[in-house]
């Protein structure tokens, strides 16, 4: 996964990966913009990773990007890039009243998957944390292949977000 402060005070860390199992079922990425800084990656998140030594929030974005961002105050400027890009998928909690999610996802997004249950994240060295995230996850997709990807992960529950006539 990306740097991010997950929900579990348990974590300690910011340095997170998001579980294989997740990124499995989801397809091959081009881009992972939020990559851990890691001289060894237990798995692979995308074809390219950008880390926090590479700002990749200011570098150019290509293809189909995988975003899991730090879920501090920063995830709103991490949401809007995706949201500008248009091809990607992003795994934020799910907290559906707050204003990143109002911005970024219910007025941008083309569907919401809710993830069944909390999953488990994993530390850099690859070896899976033994509490859960403590607050329930979503992936949103940007661009029809993500939808199609969300749709057949059998992750959890799809919801398409139609877009509102102008």
């Amino acid at each position: 996964m990306s740097l991010s402060g997950h929900q579990s005070p348990n974590m300690k860390t910011d340095e997170w990966l998001t579980p294989p199992e997740i990124l499995e079922r989801l397809g091959r990425f081009d881009l992972d913009p939020c990559a851990p800084v890691l001289s060894r990656r237990p798995w692979s998140t995308a074809d390219r990773h950008f880390t926090i030594e590479d700002d990749g929030l200011s570098c150019l974005w290509h293809g189909r990007v995988w975003m899991n961002p730090p879920f501090g105050r920063e995830a709103a400027r991490w949401m809007r890039r995706i949201a500008d890009h248009g091809n990607g998928i992003a795994l934020i909690p799910a907290r559906t009243e707050t204003a990143m999610f109002y911005e970024s996802v219910w007025t941008r997004a083309d569907a919401v998957l809710f993830i069944k249950g909390r999953p488990h994240f994993h530390r850099a060295d690859g070896s899976r944390a033994s509490f859960n995230s403590g607050a329930p996850i979503c992936l949103v997709a940007y661009g029809q292949t993500n939808v199609a990807a969300l749709l057949t992960s059998g992750l959890g529950a799809v919801l398409p977000i139609p877009r509102q006539a102008a």
